[in-house]
């Protein structure tokens, strides 16, 4: 079995299903990680499904993934327009790396139309609400493929 496609999940994330429904939908974190998962297995790739409010604990796990991940799935939620730091560690993962947002930010506040995380990316899907986890796990799981056939 190759290694885990890790989902790392930002702040504020928890809240899903409560907070601005209308925005972000009504699924739940842990609807979010059964869908990861179900997409995941049938790819032929455990997920590694996490969520942090604090950004020094998100930076930990990126860099755990570069050792121990095939490719990362990251929603850093509002650490996308302003951490530095993600994207300083995003810059040393050889990984695929996918950028996915519930929502399209280009479609709303002015601030939320730049990513520090894109700058890194290897993708981005945003906009379709929790199918984007899915989609950006068939892409993470395409881009592992692509790199290495016997994946």
């Amino acid at each position: 079995m190759p290694k885990p496609i890790y989902v790392l999940n930002g702040p504020n994330l928890n809240l899903l299903g409560s907070r601005e429904p209308h925005i972000y939908g009504s699924e739940t974190l842990d609807d979010v990680r059964r869908r990861c998962e179900a997409r995941g297995a049938a790819l032929g790739f455990d997920i590694d499904f996490r969520q942090s409010n604090h950004e020094g604990e998100l930076v930990d796990w990126i860099q755990q993934a570069r050792v121990e991940g095939a490719a990362l799935v990251l929603n850093p939620a509002a650490y996308g327009h302003t951490s530095v730091a993600l994207y300083d560690a995003l810059k040393t993962l050889a990984i695929p790396v996918v950028e996915c947002h519930l929502s399209n930010p280009a479609a709303r506040e002015e601030f939320r139309r730049h990513s520090y995380v894109s700058l890194a990316a290897t993708g981005v899907i945003a906009g379709f609400g929790a199918a984007g986890y899915e989609l950006a796990i068939e892409a993470a799981a395409g881009l592992v493929r692509k790199a290495s056939p016997a994946a």
